[in-house]
């Protein structure tokens, strides 16, 4: 769904103006709002990208533009994360092999830069401590370190490996990005991420070590600033279950870009999602009408597992 830029969006089987659908029609009336709020962004001119499956019967609850593949920022370390999960498991990989710090450091780190290695005095990690940190913080250097140690081609091929056609890890991360540079860190689409998710829970991406190992850095996930914002957890601890609510997810924003999936269990039933939104990010405002879609996004979320 896209506001007039077929490049992104377009109008999928279903037909109408929306292309959301539950059971091959229109979106379930528990998603209803958030077909609303996210055709609203699209006639304001976003791009919007959305899939919510059921964890268990794996039926497709709610989707939007689904197979678009649009940029999603550090959402696509998952990717990285599981080719290091899987390279530990196989014992290609020491959890205690240490990977360097790269790129500026403190005061010379520039804006856009995420995560906390930056500021820290430490100039190396282990394997599993920079990966923690990929989790956590989604940190840039962190990232980067690891895309050091294992290499992009690596991820890529685990990507394929996986099935993934329209999800990819493209570059390191970069607060500023020229002509040379792929001009995403990211891309993938919201079917794959939130079928990703749904294979992590169940133990298939690779092997159930493999997918426990991924879960588990995802776990520690500190923004809960878009769709998460609506579940009332601590972003500093939220591992265990709290009023029978149990997520794992993972967060990406550029400018112009706001991205998330992840799990989500609670009481009833469990979810797997993924929402990307990209915008015109010159205002505040534009900016926080897209976070105001990820909280009604979220609500709808929590009235379905809850």
């Amino acid at each position: 769904m896209n506001g007039g830029d077929e490049r992104r969006g377009s109008r999928r089987r279903g037909g109408g103006t929306g292309g959301a659908r539950h059971g091959g029609e229109r979106p379930a009336a528990s998603f209803d709002r958030s077909f609303g709020v996210l055709a609203e962004l699209a006639h304001r001119g976003a791009t919007v990208s959305a899939a919510v499956h059921d964890l268990d019967s794996g039926e497709e609850l709610f989707a939007v533009d689904e197979r678009v593949a649009l940029p999603i920022a550090q959402v696509g370390a998952l990717l990285l994360l599981v080719e290091v999960a899987a390279q530990l498991e196989e014992g290609r990989l020491s959890p205690l092999t240490s990977v360097p710090r790269h790129g500026p450091v403190g005061d010379d780190v520039l804006p856009g830069a995420s995560g906390l290695w930056p500021y820290l005095r430490r100039d190396a990690f282990s394997v599993v401590d920079a990966a923690t940190l990929v989790g956590a913080l989604r940190d840039s250097s962190a990232i980067n370190a690891l895309v050091a140690r294992i290499g992009l081609d690596a991820v890529r091929a685990r990507a394929e490996q996986l099935g993934l056609r329209r999800t990819a890890l493209l570059d390191t991360a970069r607060p500023e990005r020229g002509p040379d540079d792929a001009p995403d860190l990211a891309v993938g689409s919201a079917h794959e991420l939130a079928d990703l998710w749904a294979r992590l829970v169940r133990g298939e991406v690779v092997d159930p070590a493999v997918s426990d190992r991924v879960l588990g850095w995802a776990s520690l996930s500190r923004d809960l600033s878009l769709a998460a914002s609506a579940f009332g957890l601590d972003p500093g601890s939220h591992r265990r279950r709290d009023h029978d609510l149990q997520l794992v997810h993972m967060t990406g924003a550029a400018v112009g870009v706001r991205s998330e999936s992840g799990v989500l269990r609670g009481p009833r039933r469990g979810v797997a999602w993924a929402v990307t939104v990209t915008f015109d990010d010159r205002t505040l405002g534009h900016r926080l009408q897209v976070l105001d879609a990820y909280r009604v996004i979220g609500s709808e979320l929590l009235e379905h597992v809850h």
